[in-house]
């Protein structure tokens, strides 16, 4: 049911042909035997690249003596894929010099006599198989895009495929077929070798002979369109040799021939250029020579779905490797038994792939270089020369930002820091080992989402910890324990300042203020790549917009404990009521004498049980030791 048809009847030349020769007949011989009896004409050894032969003997007339052998004898039938390579019976040294192809001819008789066609094929358009030996090493458009400059007449190439090393094509009429003779070894690669072009005749190739007509061509419209769905922009092509509609109308259509292929393609481009999504599995697909052409055809699919065919080798994945893939379904073809390094499969596919992100339903880790900037949709940032003025503004930037955001996390409310994020950004959680600090049993909270990419093996674990979205990123801030930082023990690291981008650093302490931990004191890096963000914020006047956000957490050192929260004593997470008109007077009294901003005297009265005279001393040593910073102040 699945056969395929027989090589045989698209490359056997049209009558073998015994030309002149005047030099000794070898003792070699291509299995061909004459129907005549009388004296036997031996067969010289020379084959072309295809296995078929080229006779030669002694000289019988002026001119040549056309011969008709038994096909049965002297043709090697075999089964397998239209237009693959003969069985070799036996090895014979091929001489491009014993056959001749002139670079100009006098008339379409004399090309057609040259590259051995009968008077049979005179008047019949010919046909010629083109041999690009390695050719396979050379990309399609490519390889085409250089023989057409070189090429004397318009190329219209036919039927492009490889088949092993080879690449191989037709074309139609003698003239073309001189013309891509002359150019042989005139083209050079980019390592400077030299190309060869082989030029032999040929019977009409399958895909043509395969034809389908007009009538034919509208029931497969009809049939692809049933299965296109409009709202996915996704076509499910799935056991499509079984489509009702084809069937009534004893359409074969086979997804595994090349004339399928090609028909079902034209479909395509015709109708939905615009397709996204591709579903060909179950087609008993060996080879993807046909659907290379997608590249061309539909160049926006993102989604391949592969899955439950024939292919036998992971290179044939190299044809359609043009395309900027998404997600791929490989599972259930015979080369993924061979599978042995999940990882090293994984490697080699993205090698193809660069920009997949989901392989046979399995969310893949998104490589560093996809995240920023080509995720964000931002053009790539170029290093500014600053000034000392903008210094200034940028520091000025940065701080607010920081003020901004830690007063939203401590304040047990971590959804408004949605508002931090862009859409689309990325978070992670890590816990450097401490050689000091051999127990940290009590940052268990924390090991729940460390992502130590070195340790950990599972794919899917190390992308389940990678936080996507803004709204992941928030959720998993909000399940962390609650926290009070130390805004005096910040440390502020401006990296990287870019037109549209920021990379700066922050590290400093924060205690946990609830929860089998409380009050344990911690230390923290928070490293940021951020944008401008344009929209307005209730909770963020700094229009600073987080792309990637790394945070990490490591137990206290001593040192670091005596040095914290000198000022502050353990905050109180209870419901706050509102303020007295008597707090609300010391808050502006102690505001006027200070000269901080009146949410920092009220945070300072609080911080210091409302006693005026504790807080004011507290003030004045923390300003004394310069410990305030100066966007505290009015």
């Amino acid at each position: 049911m699945w056969s395929f048809p027989d090589k045989n009847l698209e490359e056997r030349p049209s009558t073998p042909v015994l030309y002149n020769t005047n030099f000794d007949l070898q003792q070699k011989h291509c299995d061909v035997s004459s129907e005549k009896s009388g004296p036997s004409y031996h067969s010289v050894s020379e084959c072309n690249m295809d296995g078929h032969s080229v006779f030669q003997g002694r000289k019988r007339s002026s001119n040549y003596i056309g011969h008709k052998f038994d096909r049965k004898n002297h043709h090697l039938g075999h089964p397998g894929t239209p237009y693959a390579s003969r069985p070799k019976r036996r090895r014979i040294k091929y001489s491009d010099e014993d056959q001749s192809f002139p670079s100009v001819w006098e008339d379409d008789k004399q090309q057609e006599s040259e590259l051995g066609l009968g008077a049979r094929n005179r008047n019949l358009d010919s046909w010629f198989k083109v041999t690009i030996p390695n050719g396979k090493k050379y990309d399609k458009t490519w390889l085409i895009k250089s023989i057409q400059d070189f090429c004397s007449v318009p190329l219209n190439v036919v039927d492009f495929h490889y088949d092993k090393k080879r690449a191989r094509f037709f074309v139609q009429n003698a003239r073309t077929a001189s013309a891509l003779k002359d150019i042989s070894n005139k083209i050079c690669d980019e390592t400077s070798q030299k190309i060869p072009i082989l030029v032999t005749p040929s019977i009409v190739p399958y895909s043509v002979q395969n034809k389908f007509t007009s009538e034919q061509m509208e029931v497969l419209k009809v049939a692809v369109m049933k299965r296109y769905d409009a709202s996915q922009k996704s076509l499910d092509l799935q056991r499509f040799r079984f489509d009702q509609d084809l069937m009534d109308n004893d359409i074969d259509m086979m997804l595994n021939r090349r004339s399928c292929m090609i028909a079902t393609l034209q479909i395509v481009q015709r109708n939905i250029p615009e397709l996204l999504a591709l579903n060909v599995c179950n087609n008993k697909l060996y080879q993807l020579d046909g659907l290379s052409d997608l590249i061309e055809k539909a160049p926006q699919v993102k989604i391949l779905n592969l899955s439950r065919n024939k292919l036998k080798s992971f290179f044939e994945l190299e044809k359609v490797k043009d395309l900027n893939l998404e997600e791929l379904w490989l599972e259930g073809n015979p080369f993924c038994n061979h599978v042995s390094d999940q990882s090293d499969y994984i490697s080699a596919i993205r090698d193809l792939f660069p920009k997949l992100l989901r392989l046979d339903g399995k969310e893949l880790i998104l490589p560093a270089e996809l995240i920023l900037p080509a995720q964000m949709d931002i053009e790539v940032p170029q290093v500014r020369k600053e000034t000392r003025t903008d210094s200034e503004l940028i520091k000025n930037l940065v701080l607010q930002f920081l003020k901004e955001y830690y007063l939203c996390y401590d304040n047990g409310d971590r959804f408004r820091l949605l508002d931090a994020y862009h859409d689309e950004a990325c978070f992670s959680l890590a816990i450097p080992f401490n050689f000091n600090d051999p127990d940290m049993s009590n940052l268990e909270e924390y090991f729940k989402y460390n992502r130590d990419i070195k340790k950990l093996q599972d794919s899917y674990t190390r992308m389940r910890l990678l936080k996507h979205t803004k709204q992941d990123i928030v959720d998993s801030l909000s399940l962390l324990p609650k926290t009070q930082h130390d805004f005096c023990s910040f440390w502020v690291d401006l990296c990287l300042h870019t037109d549209i981008m920021l990379c700066f650093s922050v590290n400093g302490l924060f205690k946990e203020v609830e929860g089998k931990c409380q009050g344990c004191i911690r230390a923290f890096t928070r490293i940021f790549i951020a944008t401008h963000y344009s929209n307005s914020s209730v909770y963020f006047s700094s229009r600073i917009c987080i792309m990637n956000d790394e945070l990490i957490v490591r137990n206290a050192s001593p040192r670091e404990i005596k040095n914290a929260f000198i000022s502050l004593p353990p905050a109180d997470t209870s419901s706050k009521p509102p303020l007295s008109e008597e707090q609300q007077e010391m808050v502006k009294s102690f505001s006027v004498q200070s000269g901080m901003k009146l949410n920092w005297s009220q945070k300072c009265l609080e911080d210091n049980g409302w006693d005026y005279t504790k807080a004011a001393e507290v003030f004045t040593i923390m300003q004394n030791e310069d410990k305030i910073p100066k966007e505290f102040f009015k």
